[in-house]
């Protein structure tokens, strides 16, 4: 079973200062690492790398940062294309979500995952064979 890993995961998961969070991230990103089962775009990466070096406090390094996601390069990454920018608009659409939530749907069923690990979308929602879950378990 894939899992998708949205930005705020990743985040979480490196931000010194989400105290609460922080082991919650880490705990699930290690069974990923463990299990091999985890899966992110371009787009997260991207992400992350601003929320990193802008607003963590203190905010991490460029270096330390670049090194953050050449480690999680090792896992199946979508590359963000146009044809997957056409799909994420349509479901955008279709759904009323954002659409840079839906970029991380489309990205996530294009990766082939069965789990979305996210605190921004309705956790139990299914779009696309796609669960959302949100592992620190507000609905």
């Amino acid at each position: 079973m894939t899992t998708f890993v949205d930005t705020n995961v990743l985040v979480y998961a490196h931000d010194l200062s989400e105290t609460d969070r922080r082991p919650i991230a880490q705990a699930r990103l290690d069974d990923l690492w463990r299990s091999r089962t985890g899966t992110l775009s371009t787009q997260v990466l991207s992400e992350f790398y601003v929320v990193a070096t802008r607003r963590f406090d203190p905010p991490m390094t460029r270096r330390a940062a670049r090194e953050v996601i050449g480690a999680y390069s090792a896992w199946p990454v979508v590359a963000i294309d146009a044809a997957l920018i056409l799909a994420a608009s349509t479901l955008e659409e279709r759904h009323t979500l954002s659409f840079w939530d839906a970029l991380i749907i489309e990205a996530a069923a294009r990766a082939g995952a069965t789990r979305l690990l996210s605190e921004d979308l309705q956790a139990g929602r299914r779009i696309r064979n796609l669960t959302i879950e949100n592992p620190f378990g507000r609905p």
